[in-house]
């Protein structure tokens, strides 16, 4: 029996400059052996033709830049976001569209729990849909006075807790941590910003959210992967704890996993020279389905959550500036340290200042260790103007633009957080092209849900929840999106020479589609149905939508 397995396609979109479009793709041990015609490709020998896509489209299987493997393992917990959100299994959970919903659903999740001590875990709260009310120790008292209640914002950059954490945790109205946020009487108010006040929380109530890390949470991750059409996709803060790894190590070597997986280790909280020594050393257990290397800097937190650092004249409804999750001064030695050592570095930054402190940063540490090809990334990059993405071009640094902000909350960014005029170069994909900045766009998944080809309508289309169009210079066509789906996120993850076009010698991976992404209306780039992946020639097919 022959090992050669010929793919026949309605069309294949290889993403390639010098054949951009086949119908027919050979693979041959999980690669790519050749792309074109029927009878271009039986030159290499006896094979066995998989028509089973033959009224599909095929793409290069689309490459999630910045995400988290938390997004298969939140659904363990109450979710209690704005708007509707599908599971890994395909499940639909409904938003929940005021405070008073947010608390009803917590009540449903503590009756539940009645008999056992265990905390209650919810995530994806957002309180800039409800006005100006903000959650409060005395609103979830309401579910409980005794058992611990830890609520995730849905930017993951705030976490609201009850009166029962503040005790466990020693947060009072003496307590003087950056984060803890204090009300007129100086009494905390159960809302919590950033890592270091967050962390007090986490150290005696848990972390399910990033410290919760399993082989089943990653093996659920990677079923949100195949119903989104993504077969190549970060772990953007990754803790290299044992526990993570090993979940990490037991899908590793997993023929049968659908997932190439980039875990990126979080920089802040070891010391330079054992963090740089931990990367390291995990490279070297490298595989094809997990790829250590990647590194991920914090910097400033969420524009929405106030915590982004922003420059002059910072928010437009007057709130005090964000917060730094490590002093400027030692993040910027934290990236000349990892950039020395040949390490590669992925740098949230949400705000214009948080984005030129980085810059900066960047520029001395390849003037005192000059390095070509680094391809350190600014994430997010959200407030970035001209002038800063012309410098990220003469320093070679990429942006991954964290495009579905225009959607989720490009009207609140326009009334209250940026104003008119700044929120319409939010995100600003033609920009970043015009400067020539090698950039990708992203969901930041669990933060936004997890599918490329949504992230990609946003970019194109750049509307609003309301149907405002945000910025209509900073649009970017449909084969620029897809490409930024693709190849572009593959070469800010340093794997352009292994995924994101269908070419010999890289990997079999690809998405499946009903429709050709190029020829639909761009409004409706994001109703494409997506039948699933192929991953080193192997089929797997996305999970069924139900209620």
């Amino acid at each position: 029996m022959s090992n050669i397995t010929i793919f026949s396609a309605k069309k294949i979109i290889t993403m390639n400059n010098y054949l951009p479009e086949a119908t027919h793709v050979a693979v041959r041990d999980g690669k790519v052996l050749g792309v074109g015609s029927l009878d271009q490709l039986a030159g290499w020998g006896d094979y066995s033709l998989d028509e089973q896509f033959s009224e599909k489209v095929l793409l290069p299987g689309f490459v999630e830049g910045h995400c988290h493997a938390m997004e298969g393992g939140v659904w363990n917990y109450v979710y209690v976001g704005y708007q509707d959100r599908y599971d890994p299994n395909g499940k639909l959970w409904k938003g929940a569209a005021n405070l008073d919903a947010v608390i009803e659903r917590l009540k449903q999740e503590e009756a539940k729990l009645q008999g056992s001590d265990k905390p209650l875990y919810a995530w994806g709260f957002d309180p800039i849909y409800f006005d100006a009310e903000r959650m409060s120790v005395e609103h979830i008292d309401q579910v409980s006075t005794t058992r611990p209640i830890l609520v995730l914002h849905s930017n993951g950059h705030l976490l609201n807790v009850n009166s029962v954490v503040l005790s466990l945790a020693g947060i009072s109205k003496d307590t003087d941590v950056f984060g803890v946020i204090k009300n007129a009487n100086n009494e905390p108010t159960g809302e919590l910003m950033e890592m270091a006040a967050k962390y007090m929380a986490y150290k005696v109530a848990g972390n399910p959210f990033l410290g919760g890390t399993s082989e089943a949470n990653v093996r659920n991750f990677a079923k949100a992967a195949t119903n989104a059409g993504v077969t190549t996709a970060t772990d953007l803060f990754a803790n290299f704890d044992d526990a993570t790894m090993a979940a990490f190590d037991a899908v590793a070597s997993d023929e049968n996993f659908p997932l190439r997986i980039l875990p990126a280790m979080n920089t802040l909280d070891l010391p330079f020279e054992q963090g740089i020594a931990a990367v390291q050393a995990a490279q070297q257990k490298s595989t094809d389905k997990v790829i250590y290397g990647l590194c991920k800097v914090m910097t400033d937190g969420s524009i929405q959550g106030y915590t982004a650092r922003m420059r002059w004249p910072g928010y437009y409804d007057g709130a005090a500036n964000g917060l730094w999750n490590m002093p400027p001064e030692q993040l910027t030695q934290l990236v000349i340290e990892y950039h020395k050592a040949g390490l590669h570095l992925h740098i949230h930054t949400n705000g214009d200042e948080a984005t030129q402190v980085m810059i900066d940063a960047i520029t001395k540490a390849n003037t005192l260790f000059p390095r070509t090809g680094h391809r350190h990334t600014l994430q997010h990059c959200q407030m970035a103007d001209e002038a800063q993405f012309v410098q990220m071009s003469e320093q070679g640094i990429c942006a991954n633009l964290f495009a579905n902000h225009i959607y989720f909350w490009g009207d609140q960014h326009y009334g209250i957080t940026m104003g008119p005029d700044r929120a319409t170069r939010m995100n600003a994909c033609a920009t970043a092209q015009r400067c020539g900045v090698p950039f990708a766009i992203h969901s930041d998944a669990p933060v936004t849900p997890l599918g490329p080809l949504f992230t990609a309508w946003c970019a194109v289309n750049r509307v609003t929840e309301s149907g405002k169009v945000l910025g209509e210079k900073e649009k970017i066509d449909p084969p620029t999106a897809l490409r930024a789906i693709t190849l572009g996120a593959a070469y800010t993850i340093k794997m352009d020479h292994l995924v994101g076009s269908i070419e010999p010698g890289k990997h079999a991976d690809f998405a499946v589609l009903d429709d050709d992404p190029l020829q639909v209306d761009p409004m409706a780039l994001k109703d494409i149905h997506i039948w699933g992946t192929v991953v080193a020639g192997k089929a797997y097919p996305a999970a069924s939508k139900h209620e």
